[in-house]
């Protein structure tokens, strides 16, 4: 059975607040580590996620957008927070506050990614479950996905104009 065919349960899974979550991934976003925490939260052994996409975890109801500024901005060699909703093995989901840096050789080259992620602030969930929702809709609403996604990355651009604060300083006005 594919991953894709794993429904989601509504079920949310939560970890201890003194519990990190933490990856590393190559440049092509495939894991090359996820320490127990990760394991046992998102439902996969060591072995399940070695070499793995990263979008392993990848809840459907997470807009495409939200991970093209995460990309680019890592592709900036810059660092990113963001609340992310991930999917289970088994289908369950569960919230977490990522903080996704480039990790460098001592030449200075990125060679990876490392990811650290933390419980929530719920009330900051709160706030984007319908931000992330006004942008799924934005992207479903296009026959072409990535003009959709495309679209919803827009939106975040604009939003953000017209607070005049970068994606960061949004996240942590939440």
């Amino acid at each position: 059975m594919s991953r894709r065919d794993v429904s989601l349960t509504g079920v949310e899974r939560f970890f201890d607040e003194n519990e990190v979550i933490v990856s590393k991934t190559d440049l092509r976003g495939r894991i090359t580590y996820a320490n127990r925490v990760f394991q046992r939260v998102a439902g996969y052994t060591e072995t399940d996620l070695m070499g793995a996409p990263h979008s392993i975890v990848r809840h459907p109801d997470m807009p495409r957008c939200v991970f093209k500024l995460l990309w680019d901005t890592l592709a900036a060699g810059q660092e990113i927070f963001a609340y992310v909703l991930n999917r289970a093995r088994n289908g369950d989901h569960y919230w977490v506050f990522a903080h996704v840096t480039p990790s460098y050789d001592a030449a200075g080259n990125v060679v990876g990614y490392h990811s650290s992620r933390r419980v929530p602030d719920r009330a900051a969930v709160d706030k984007v479950i319908p931000l992330y929702r006004t942008l799924l809709d934005i992207e479903n609403s296009h026959s072409d996905r990535k003009k959709g996604m495309e679209a919803a990355f827009a939106t975040v651009v604009g939003l953000l104009q017209e607070k005049g604060i970068g994606y960061d300083e949004f996240v942590f006005s939440l």
